[in-house]
């Protein structure tokens, strides 16, 4: 009895730090996206955040790490079911979970700053370094989460093809 309701709790453990994690992720692309769209259709032009976007990211940001290392050190991953394509379906929401990460970086990185008329002070170009990269890692780790549940529902390979 007292196994079945340690399972059960570690399922919703697991279960409520994945919704969070989701949500998180959700919100960030959300908030970044007409940031992504100020960038394309300004090329040159310093982006400056609102505070409430800025502080809403940072929170994402905050959420998604804290989920994802608390559910990395402390809940083993649940497994519902098993199923080869819901897994995939799985594996592929953590690949497309990162096109957003990968596009905003390029576009930053390589079409973005190069327009710039006047680079940033130094102190200010590496805060916003830093916080780009968070963002990036932060999507990083959701989709890494992601992975490891489909592979997980998947199930063992059972041959090699």
């Amino acid at each position: 009895m007292q196994l079945i309701s340690r399972t059960s709790r570690r399922a919703a453990i697991y279960g409520g730090l994945l919704i969070l994690q989701t949500a998180a992720a959700s919100c960030l692309v959300w908030i970044i996206l007409p940031i992504f769209r100020r960038m394309i259709s300004r090329l040159g032009e310093p982006v400056d955040l609102e505070l409430w976007r800025l502080a809403t990211v940072i929170g994402c940001i905050i959420v998604l790490q804290s989920c994802y290392w608390i559910r990395l050190q402390r809940v083993p991953i649940c497994i519902p079911f098993c199923n080869v394509v819901v897994g995939h379906l799985l594996l592929f929401a953590s690949r497309a979970s990162f096109f957003f990460g990968g596009a905003f970086f390029s576009v930053l990185f390589f079409r973005h700053v190069p327009e710039l008329s006047a680079l940033p002070p130094l102190g200010q170009g590496f805060v916003k370094a830093l916080a780009v990269l968070a963002i990036l890692f932060s999507l990083f780790c959701y989709s890494l989460e992601l992975e490891r549940l489909g592979k997980a529902i998947e199930g063992p390979p059972t041959d090699v093809r």
